[in-house]
């Protein structure tokens, strides 16, 4: 293995007086480069000389005093792939990155995507699977890596229990669809329903008004309507939407009525998911095949009728169509950042959980690009066929697609069900989509709540529980999630959705997570530090490359993009019309900064009421707390076996040497 210069950034603190006898017998002694010398059996370097060594992280080996039970792991390493392509690929990939890519410059806004992918979306994503693979914990307990800031994986698990609290609503409301989709006339494609106004129209030319040079009194067609007629109608699509399925009310502070049919479906799912999770990741990683898998055949099903229709073309070609002047533009880069950190999942601590139930030596390194590839491809993937559905739909109503292009809800439950409203064999394609939608948000959402249950076993460990305390565990968060969002299936639900959406797990916050995991990690615990344990793991070391953008390049990024939010920041909006009102945005401000001050504040509670001079506070705290499984693992004995040997080159002196 090539030698690598020791870490000097963050040099290991003196040994820490021991906790107790558990951690006593698990702790190892982090010295100095001399001590480590003596460790390996080799000789101190001198004073200004570097040395390569990867020193053992315990001292004496030897099994530990008290018997731990092994942690539980995947019954194949597959499991982990396909549960990490269910967590990280989405709705983000289907319904936010085509828009985004149409609408900062088509194929140009690849460049910043990828480029940011490489510096940002990878590194992050591979430190966070690897700390969870390394420290054999969930979000929370993998810090004590870094003791004093625990407070990340307390940050991580308020934005992942916000994140399972709000985006069940997304599948509670395709569940909905899906239910009405099963008919022989798709409810959403005509008037003269209960939930229906006076305003209601079935024509769907509502726009051409807004493209002729003509009066008012132009007539649209044969419907014998003026354009003045049309400029009060409204679609069936938007009716049922809104009167139907959220029975929207005008404002915030107006909750009206709960909505019995959203509760029962709200219900449903929460059962769906607490099956998928309550017994733990050998039951998930078999149930992830078929909700990571599937969602793929319906995509291939909607490309492949997506391509004849008239018009997809055209809806293909402008999703593509690049304009280089975009890449001058601030706006199209703080898009790419911003996607890359929501559909990576990053800073949810789900992945640190998914990876601590990795065994010891998986390649995690290489997983990460693999998951990487997937990802990214699964997005452009769905432009396809997204746009397609939009070119048709354009064509049909003799509009531009800039009329019709949505993301968000907006696509999913406006835009593709009024597309398919004019295809013949409407209700197939609307149950094939919604059933799409429904099994790609399911996983995301179950391996959500299985990184938070993971976190809050892994912080009050009871050796040989059983998996009675798990059940109840997950029982109890299920309940919890679901009684908070009865609040989100009022008429005034849709607000408190958005409240959520924009500010509980938004771009700050998952910024903010992220910059300050690389900084720990690269500063704090050391990054050629972090490197060598990696290497320890999976037997040589990654490129350079992934220790510079932990310790700068992503750190950076980072800190522009979030930067740019808050000096662009705007009011909350809901249809571009309705302005929250100031109350509204503060208490989102506060479901926000719920999570971003967990960090400051658990450092200074730590600091405080720690004893000694700030030097030694800091030593004290920033001394790694190992778990049972490093006396395994990382004994003197098992890393010479793992670790390749000195390079050739030493020897060959040598040998001169001698001659």
């Amino acid at each position: 293995m090539t030698p690598v210069p020791a870490d000097t950034a963050a040099p290991q603190p003196p040994a820490a007086p021991r906790r107790d006898a558990t951690a006593a017998a698990a702790a190892a002694p982090a010295g100095s480069a001399e001590a480590r010398g003596e460790a390996e059996g080799t000789e101190p370097p001198t004073a200004g000389e570097e040395r390569a060594v990867t020193a053992p992280l315990v001292g004496p080996p030897g099994p530990p005093k008290a018997a731990t039970p092994e942690r539980e792991t995947w019954t194949r390493q597959m499991d982990f792939i396909m549960s990490c392509v269910g967590f990280a690929v989405g709705l983000g990939n289907v319904w936010r990155f085509p828009y985004l890519c149409y609408k900062n410059g088509g194929g140009v806004f690849l460049i910043p995507y990828l480029l940011i992918v490489f510096v940002g979306g990878i590194p992050v994503f591979f430190l966070e699977v690897a700390l969870g693979q390394f420290m054999k914990q969930g979000g929370i307990a993998a810090w004590n890596i870094a003791p004093l800031f625990k407070g990340l994986g307390l940050a991580s698990m308020v934005i992942v229990f916000f994140c399972n609290s709000y985006y069940i609503m997304i599948l509670v409301w395709g569940l909905f669809y899906l239910v009405h989709s099963l008919t022989d006339t798709l409810p959403w494609a005509t008037c003269g329903h209960s939930w229906n106004t006076d305003q209601c129209t079935e024509l769907f030319h509502l726009e051409l008004c807004q493209n002729i040079t003509a009066n008012a009194s132009t007539v649209i067609g044969s419907s014998n309507l003026t354009c003045a007629d049309l400029a009060n109608k409204r679609s069936p699509v938007i009716e049922f939407w809104e009167n139907k399925v959220l029975r929207l009310s005008g404002d915030l502070s107006e909750p009206g009525e709960m909505n019995w049919q959203m509760i029962l479906c709200l219900v449903t799912t929460w059962v769906i998911v607490y099956f998928c999770i309550w017994k733990g990741v050998k039951s998930t990683g078999k149930i992830v095949y078929f909700t990571a898998l599937f969602p793929y055949v319906v995509l291939i099903l909607l490309l492949v009728h997506g391509v004849t229709l008239p018009g997809a073309l055209g809806g293909i070609v402008y999703y593509l169509k690049p304009d280089w002047s975009k890449l001058a533009e601030a706006q199209v880069w703080i898009d790419a950042g911003t996607q890359i950190f929501f559909s990576y999942a990053i800073g949810l601590g789900a992945l640190t959980a998914l990876g601590s139930y990795n065994r010891f030596h998986n390649n995690c390194y290489r997983d990460a690009y693999i998951l990487a590839v997937i990802n990214s491809s699964t997005s452009f993937f769905s432009g396809f066929v997204v746009f397609s559905v939009l070119g048709f739909m354009a064509s049909e109503q003799g509009v531009d697609i800039s009329k019709v292009a949505e993301s968000g809800p907006g696509l999913a439950f406006i835009a593709y069900p009024k597309a398919v409203t004019l295809m013949p064999l409407s209700p197939l394609w609307a149950t094939l989509f919604f059933v799409m939608l429904l099994v790609l948000g399911l996983d995301s959402q179950f391996v959500g709540v299985e990184g938070f249950i993971t976190g809050i076993l892994d912080l009050f460990p009871q050796p040989g529980a059983g998996s009675l305390r798990r059940e109840i565990t997950a029982a109890l968060c299920c309940v919890v999630c679901c009684l908070i969002d009865l609040s989100m299936v009022t008429q005034g639900g849709m607000y408190v959705f958005q409240l959520f959406d924009n500010y509980s797990a938004s771009g700050i916050t998952l910024l903010w997570q992220a910059f300050w995991e690389c900084v720990v990690i690269a500063w704090v615990y050391g990054a050629d530090r972090f490197m060598d344990d990696v290497a320890r793991m999976i037997g040589y070391r990654p490129l350079p490359f992934m220790k510079w953008c932990w310790a700068l390049v992503t750190p950076l990024v980072c800190v522009g993009i979030f930067v740019f939010h808050v000096v662009n920041y705007k009011p909350l909006t809901y249809n571009k019309t309705y302005v929250y009102p100031w109350w509204g945005d503060a208490i989102g401000w506060v479901l926000a900064l719920s999570s971003m001050l967990c960090i400051p504040c658990t450092v200074l509670y730590k600091l405080l009421r720690c004893k000694g001079s700030l030097r030694e506070r800091w030593q004290l705290l920033t001394t790694p707390i190992w778990g049972h499984h490093h006396l395994e693992y990382l004994t003197p004995e098992a890393e010479a076996k793992l670790l390749a040997p000195e390079p050739p080159k030493e020897k060959a002196t040598l040998f001169e040497t001698v001659i």
